[in-house]
């Protein structure tokens, strides 16, 4: 009985009877059979000890040691006396029809919690790769709530044939609510029009990068929401206009001249007050070479200083005045820029007044681009979402339990 007890508690194989173990340099091969007690029969109900026959069933379980576990169990069939009815017995390790116990199972599913393939899990628990893809098949995410806060992104995929799908994340809450295979209008209106308009305006604020289908849905379907661009992209645009700028400009230079530039790029890119003496040396240096860089170096400071008012109001004021001035400057990639600043002016002055943005949802992407190369891609996108939803819902989970 204390045998029994030791297989049940330490081993979690309730009712199991351990008669022999056997060990090779990749297996561990358990013979057990379950506790003989009298079963009620499944047809008519009356109870009956009566053997039949036995037979001996493979079962997988998790790995141990470093090795593979197999159970080989003796199962006993029962004769009902009554009604003639021949039937196995019950136990609470092995779903009917299965060949692996339900720890096995938890296993399995626990593994694909990371960025691993299904080739790996499937390598480690000496599965097929087809039957992990099943057991993780029984998993499916329903369409979730709307947040108070949605932030909405898309990343380079390529299952279904589609060249991006787009994520859904809670800003606020650091979580992954949803993927969709598509980002274009049609679809993102079919998938937002399935939400009541009572749901629908619980989101007050919208947060997207400058894809206009994104605004034109926040616009159709988030009335009642604040649309917020997020800041790195539309930084970004400066910093593109000025790199246009040198690039343009470094052609021009001597081959020793534009190899410096290339080396001490970075340089100019970053605020001229946060370098040390030595640095601002060499951007001095750089910028002697080129009136067009200079004043396009010139153009780019004044926008990012821009980010040094805490009140959101001067720092709109501080962007209408760079808007004003890089519109007519004479040069066509800053030109260009204060269109576009323009254009989505709204979005990005909403922008000063929260702390919402896209930074959650471009570390989800990393993750997805990580998952993605190590199964060299997806063909099936439902697997796809589900796998990245498991993931960060189990993550979720964890950072619960560790507040707790």
């Amino acid at each position: 009985m204390l045998y029994t007890d030791f297989n049940g508690k330490l081993l979690g194989l309730q009712g199991l009877i351990i008669t022999n173990i056997e060990k090779t340099d990749s297996k561990i091969i358990i013979y057990a059979e379950m506790e003989r007690k009298e079963h009620k029969c499944p047809c008519c109900g009356n109870k009956t000890n009566a053997i039949h026959d036995y037979r001996m069933q493979k079962i997988k379980d998790i790995p141990a040691f470093g090795k593979n576990v197999v159970i080989l169990l003796r199962k006993r069939r029962y004769l009902c006396n009554h009604c003639g009815k021949r039937f196995y017995e019950e136990n609470t390790f092995l779903p009917r029809y299965y060949r692996m116990t339900n720890r096995l199972v938890g296993f399995v599913l626990e593994k694909l919690t990371d960025e691993r393939s299904f080739t790996s899990v499937a390598r480690e628990v000496n599965l097929s790769v087809s039957t992990v893809m099943r057991i993780f098949d029984l998993i499916n995410y329903p369409k979730p709530d709307l947040p108070v806060a949605l932030s909405i992104d898309e990343f380079k995929g390529n299952t279904n044939g589609e060249k991006y799908q787009c994520i859904i994340t809670d800003p606020i809450k650091k979580q992954v609510l949803d993927i969709l295979p598509k980002r274009y209008k049609p679809y993102l209106t079919n998938y937002f029009k399935e939400y009541s308009k009572e749901e629908r305006n619980k989101v007050k604020y919208f947060v997207s990068d400058m894809w206009r289908t994104y605004a034109d849905i926040s616009d159709i379907w988030f009335r009642n929401s604040t649309s917020v661009i997020d800041r790195y992209h539309w930084i970004r645009q400066c910093i593109w206009a000025f790199e246009n700028v040198r690039k343009e400009e470094q052609k021009k230079l001597s081959p020793s001249i534009r190899k410096y530039f290339k080396r001490s790029k970075s340089l100019l890119i970053k605020r001229y007050d946060s370098l040390d003496e030595e640095n601002k040396q060499a951007v001095n240096v750089m910028l002697y070479y080129s009136v067009n860089i200079s004043r396009a170096h010139w153009y780019k400071e004044q926008f990012l200083k821009i980010f040094t008012y805490k009140d959101p109001q001067k720092a709109k004021g501080a962007l209408n005045e760079w808007i004003i001035n890089a519109e007519n400057c004479g040069i066509p990639q800053f030109e260009k820029c204060s269109e576009t600043m323009r254009n989505w002016y709204k979005g990005i002055t909403n922008s000063f007044y929260t702390p919402l943005a896209n930074g959650f949802t471009e570390g989800c992407n990393n993750k997805i681009k990580v998952l993605k190369r190590n199964a060299y891609g997806y063909r099936n996108f439902y697997r796809f979402r589900n796998r990245i939803l498991h993931i960060f819902s189990h993550q979720k989970q964890q950072k619960e339990q560790a507040v707790a």
